[in-house]
């Protein structure tokens, strides 16, 4: 299957920002692109990539006085499979993880754990099973929150979203790693694109999506506390303890956005050379998927 995907973002400024922006799909996906991934700016400023201590591809620049617009848009391929499901997956005993997995098992700037560790054993005491208790977890945030971008805060954590009942696809991932983390299970987050592939289209317009992956027999696996189902076409631009690792820009001043579009969608092999308006790929402005 291949997805062309890509998109627009743009910032004003009054004064000169540095900025650090995780805008690049992992290096592990980097062998199936089909077609140069680069960061564009415009106006052209210097930039200089470098991998950030979570394995992301960072890009660092200045936003030149006025602003500045990011763009990008690629091809890359993808095997179509849905997230697997691994009903007999097991947890470890802490005491068994590797040491660079100990990381995702502590609290975090979004990710109180001892604020939720009483909730979270209750949902998870009674059920036997690694796989089975996560998604027991999983199902208590999905159930927990309900979907409101007009709400979205960057101040929201996975205990204020616990207690409020609403957020955006980041404090669904939050919450359901902060629960996972309580009961020792290793959970970090996950950003990136996720286009409406192989479900009916959602009525809101096209944005980055947050999941999270967590540790069992051995590797790492793919949950989704949003949607709550296993989905196709997931391409992954960053990951780390929680959204502040894995933010996509992070201005060093005041930068305000302007304009932010995205667009996933699969092609054919006869659209690789169209350009995104010529394929009718959306063009909106976000919201949280």
């Amino acid at each position: 299957m291949l997805i062309r995907t890509g998109f627009e973002i743009a910032f004003h400024t009054e004064h000169e920002v540095p900025m650090v922006a995780l805008l690049n799909v992992r290096p592990e996906r980097q062998p199936d692109l089909l077609t140069p991934e680069i960061l564009n700016t415009e106006p052209q400023v210097p930039l200089r990539q470098y991998i950030d201590s979570f394995g992301n591809v960072a890009s660092r620049f200045v936003v030149p006085p006025g602003g500045i617009r990011l763009t990008s848009d690629f091809v890359i391929s993808d095997p179509g499979t849905p997230d697997p499901v691994v009903a007999n997956a097991a947890q470890h005993p802490v005491d068994d993880l590797p040491d660079e997995v100990l990381l995702y098992l502590m609290s975090s700037r979004y990710c109180e754990v001892s604020l939720l560790a009483d909730e979270a054993w209750a949902i998870a005491g009674p059920v036997d099973g690694g796989w089975a208790r996560v998604q027991a977890l999983v199902d208590a945030a999905h159930d927990r929150l309900q979907f409101d971008y007009m709400k979205a805060s960057s101040e929201r954590t996975a205990r204020s979203a616990f207690d409020e009942r609403y957020g955006v696809c980041r404090d669904f991932a939050h919450l359901a790693i902060t629960l996972c983390r309580a009961v020792n299970i290793p959970a970090r987050y996950c950003t990136g694109y996720l286009g409406d592939i192989g479900i009916d289209p959602f009525d809101d317009p096209m944005d980055f999506s947050a999941w999270f992956e967590v540790y069992l027999s051995g590797r790492w696996y793919t949950f989704d506390a949003r949607h709550n189902r296993p989905r196709i076409g997931r391409i992954v631009m960053a990951r780390g303890r929680d959204a502040t690792d894995a933010a996509l820009t992070t201005g060093f001043g005041a930068a305000k956005l302007t304009h932010f579009a995205v667009h996933t969608d699969e092609v054919a092999n006869t659209d690789l050379m169209r350009s995104p308006s010529e394929t009718a790929l959306p063009q909106h402005e976000g919201s949280q998927r």
